[in-house]
């Protein structure tokens, strides 16, 4: 009998890591766990959300994050690292990124933010990822270098981009149609 349960694949070399992250899906989720790159991209076609050491031996997190998004694999990649967000970011498909130490509600509350995403389309989708990618560099950086960054500025450009074209659509939509999509949005935020 097969579960309806979500899969989340653990990719950290360190075991202990995976383990103890485990520990906090495995109720609820299926697990799937690598110890590198090579082994993560092995099983990455079973999951729904990855979590991704940044910093690994072999291919780094960052090399694997680029093969999933170049072999079009349809999955949530939250990065999760002892690297602090620096403005290389910008240009990494990742949808989340949480710097080390995460506890296990964020751990949750990140892949369960995750797994609602795959419900959206896509520019819902890269509209959380500028999001989040924001909120990282916001945390690390002064203000004087978030205004002096290209890389930050091109994210909020994108970011006012996607917002207006947004606005645009709810704009032409009737208030009946406008009322019937967020009400589905907010089932699937209930459920």
């Amino acid at each position: 009998m097969s579960t309806a349960q979500p899969t989340v694949l653990l990719v950290d070399d360190e075991a202990d890591i995976v383990d103890v992250y485990a520990l906090a899906f495995s109720e609820d989720y299926d697990v799937l766990k690598a110890h590198d790159g090579e082994e993560a991209l092995e099983k990455v076609s079973d999951a729904d959300v990855v979590l991704l050491d940044r910093r690994m031996p072999g291919l780094s997190g960052r090399e694997v994050l680029a093969a999933i998004r170049e072999r079009g694999f349809d999955v949530r990649v939250a990065m999760v690292t002892a690297v602090d967000p620096d403005f290389d970011i910008a240009e990494m498909p990742f949808d989340a990124y949480l710097t080390k130490p995460v506890g296990e509600a964020e751990l949750r509350e990140t892949v369960d933010g995750l797994l609602t995403l795959t419900d959206y389309d896509e520019q819902v989708r890269e509209r959380f990822a500028i999001a989040e990618k924001m909120a990282a560099l916001e945390t690390e950086k002064a203000g004087a270098e978030l205004a002096e960054s290209e890389e930050y500025q091109r994210l909020a450009e994108r970011a006012a981009e996607l917002d207006a074209e947004t606005s645009e659509t709810v704009g032409e939509m009737d208030p009946e149609t406008f009322e019937q999509a967020l009400t589905g949005i907010t089932e699937l935020e209930d459920e």
